[in-house]
């Protein structure tokens, strides 16, 4: 058979067995496929950045908010509360198996709901974007509307959930996200000018990182324009800048399907994930070339001054690389692009930033010298800007004074003792020649006594709390006589104890029990200050008393004000991609992890 019959016969071979073979039917394209490219208006200076080509979902703070049940507070509660209120604090104290059989007689907890001794209360607290589990933040609480509660004062809050989004509470809550509970503590701070009349506000207050993450808060890239290539640059460029740490499991980027990528944040960065972000976002996307890019960034600062926020965060995702081209701008006369500079090199760990910071919070406008203070609070050890912020301690502006004491207390200047007390706050001793007492109201609860040997002023006779709490001391004497009742019922004790302010704190706060050299009365960090502040208020110690900026009330009503960002007609729901990918854990619908509907107030503020 010669060669063209046999290819022929071959031919006819095939042909006839492919006859007999279905034809599959065309496979519908996805939608994201069709989705055109999404144009994003980007300013010049972000260019060539992360944020450039993709958006960051999870960016944002988290408000969560949940209904909880306060205990303890000694006929200052109240048994009214709204029916639906009522029927979830029982579900949840019922699923949760929370009992006291000193609050609950007979273990009945809806007879515990019928006593003046708890109060509803609403709770309401900020998680940091991209936040772990396990992560701990404040919470205020408030009287619920619908009681008749006149105190909080004393009170515990029971664990309750906490959930993103609008207060509800019938079944279509949101999933839970955090918990809260503890000790509340009261701000003795006069909320009006009311002569002669208390106007400390009892029914709002604070658990000082008494709130806990329940399970990680996501962070995840999402590309304008759907491309695995360009997924894979990303990728890199996020794992090239951002290696993986020890104790780190994954890598920081992993690219998930061609236009979504999920992050991890590195542990070095646990507690400040907020910085992990706007670095993520400010990264570019050639690591390539850092000082040519670090230049770019330069002349688009001193064309447009008002990028300086935007100028500072790239030169910080560049690292050290960007620290020559900055370095003349410490002194720059324009505003913007000096502080751009001096934040950049502060974050960075430039030595040659410390002068121009320390001269600056010497002479600076107040909110710059303040912030110079800050920034050299955040850099590494150096003698020269411990020695130099010392000088602050006594500043003629309180502010200033304030912004010195936590840089030297974060950098563990030895003008700064710390003295835990009772296990629920710290005592803190500056060295100062001005006197003050500054209290805390976020993180660890803290009672910072400038002028370490500061004593309380004689004579004095001091009644507090109707006279459950006496003190008194002569003019002579270095003593004070203290005379204190836990309840109205006790036997009360009787003490000596020294006049200095810090004795007088710590006998505060050390536990109760049989008199001895290491006993006190056991008071809580919420009554503590109450009794100090009373003592300020009588004329027995000098210098300020102050607390803490609100910084969680601030925050909350930011993000409540803040406008609703607009989701893109072009992007599709986050659920539509994840479906694609081959694999894929539950985890809390992104609806709910990251809207943040606008909201009414629940209560007055």
């Amino acid at each position: 058979m010669d060669m063209r019959k046999f290819l022929l016969a071959l031919i006819m071979i095939a042909a006839s067995s492919c006859s007999n073979i279905e034809m599959a039917n065309p496979q519908p394209k996805s939608n994201l496929a069709q989705r055109p490219p999404v144009e994003m208006d980007v300013d010049p200076i972000m260019r060539g950045t992360i944020a450039g080509e993709a958006v960051l979902l999870g960016f944002n703070d988290t408000v969560v908010r949940g209904y909880g049940l306060v205990v303890g507070l000694k006929g200052t509660g109240s048994r009214a509360m709204p029916v639906e209120v009522r029927a979830l604090l029982l579900r949840e104290i019922g699923q949760r198996k929370q009992f006291d059989p000193l609050l609950t007689p007979g273990g009945s907890n809806a007879r515990l709901l019928d006593t003046d001794d708890v109060s509803a209360v609403i709770i309401e607290g900020i998680i940091p974007p991209g936040a772990v589990a396990g992560t701990r933040f404040d919470v205020r609480v408030y009287a619920a509307p619908g009681t008749s509660t006149t105190s909080l004062e004393g009170g515990r809050l029971w664990m309750t959930d906490l959930r993103a989004g609008v207060l509800m509470t019938g079944a279509q809550q949101s999933f839970p996200i955090a918990e809260a509970g503890g000790p509340i503590f009261i701000n003795p701070f006069s909320t009006a000018v009311a002569a002669g009349a208390d106007a400390v506000d009892r029914l709002s207050g604070r658990i000082l990182d008494g709130a806990t993450v329940l399970k990680d808060r996501p962070l995840k890239l999402r590309l304008a324009t759907p491309s695995h290539n360009r997924a894979r640059t990303i990728q890199s460029a996020i794992n090239g800048l951002f290696p993986r740490e020890v104790n780190q499991k994954t890598d920081t980027a992993r690219g998930k399907s061609d236009e979504m990528i999920e992050l991890s944040i590195p542990p070095s960065y646990i507690e400040r994930t907020g910085d992990f972000a706007q670095l993520i976002r400010h990264s570019p996307v050639d690591i390539g070339a850092a000082e040519l890019t670090a230049n770019n960034i330069r002349r688009s600062l001193l064309a447009n001054p008002g990028a300086a926020e935007a100028a500072a965060w790239r030169w910080q995702a560049l690292g050290k690389k960007s620290i020559p081209v900055i370095q003349d701008l410490y002194t720059n006369p324009e505003e913007q692009p000096r502080m751009a500079a001096l934040e950049a090199g502060a974050k960075l760990n430039d030595p040659l930033v410390v002068p121009a910071l320390l001269e600056m919070a010497k002479s600076g406008p107040k909110e710059n010298r303040q912030a110079a203070i800050r920034l050299l609070s955040k850099m590494d050890s150096n003698p020269t800007i411990d020695l130099g912020v010392r000088g602050f301690i006594d500043d003629r502006d309180i502010d200033v004074r304030f912004a010195a004491y936590e840089c030297l207390r974060r950098r563990r200047d030895s003008s700064v003792r710390v003295m835990p007390l009772n296990g629920r706050f710290k005592l803190e001793l500056v060295q100062a020649k001005k006197p003050m007492i500054y209290l805390t109201q976020s993180g660890d609860p803290r009672v910072v006594i400038f002028e370490e040997n500061a004593e309380l002023l004689r004579p004095m006779t001091a009644n507090i709390w109707n006279g459950r709490l006496l003190m008194r001391g002569e003019l002579d004497d270095p003593n004070i006589q203290v005379f204190y009742r836990a309840n109205p019922g006790n036997n009360p004790s009787i003490d000596n104890i020294s006049a200095r302010l810090s004795s007088v704190v710590t006998f505060m706060a050390r536990p109760a029990g049989p008199r001895s050299s290491d006993t006190g009365i056991g008071l809580s960090y919420s009554e503590t200050i109450n009794a100090l502040h009373a003592l300020w208020n009588s004329g027995y110690i000098a210098g300020d008393f102050k607390g803490e900026q609100d910084r969680l009330l601030a925050s909350i009503i930011k993000e409540e004000t803040r406008a609703e960002p607009k989701e893109r007609p072009e992007f599709p729901l986050e659920s539509e991609i994840m479906d694609l990918e081959s694999t894929r854990t539950p985890e809390i619908p992104s609806a709910q992890l990251d809207s943040k509907p606008k909201i009414a107030d629940t209560v007055p503020r």
